[in-house]
């Protein structure tokens, strides 16, 4: 039961990153939208996360046929990340545009030491 709670609250806390900063193709697609399409940020995000949903499904295909998906994990963490997806969703509606570009920004170079160390 510990360890289902451990991969819901992963889901969730996914879901919320997800929500917020469009991650995953969201780091390709976010900046492309703002400074090549000229959307704003908000707009792009949402476009972003549609644009996801389908690139996920299609990936998802070749994941399966290759039997790469744990099941529990993922069925946990898909309900815990469509929850934080929610909450992501609603933050960002509230947040200003400046508290987004702090988050994301402090949220990549995170990321980066993570991958570094």
């Amino acid at each position: 039961m510990k360890r289902n709670l451990k991969y819901s609250l992963i889901g969730i806390l996914a879901g919320i990153v997800t929500g917020l900063f469009s991650t995953g193709g969201g780091l390709i697609l976010v900046p492309a939208f703002m400074y090549v399409l000229e959307k704003e940020s908000k707009k792009a995000r949402g476009t972003s996360v549609f644009c996801i949903l389908f690139m996920a499904i299609a990936s998802s295909f070749f994941y399966y046929k290759g039997h790469y998906i744990d099941w529990n994990i993922a069925i946990l963490c898909a309900i815990g990340g469509a929850i934080g997806g929610y909450i992501g969703a609603k933050l960002l509606k509230k947040l200003p545009e400046k508290t987004m570009k702090i988050f994301f920004t402090i949220f990549l170079a995170y990321v980066a030491i993570r991958m570094l160390i």
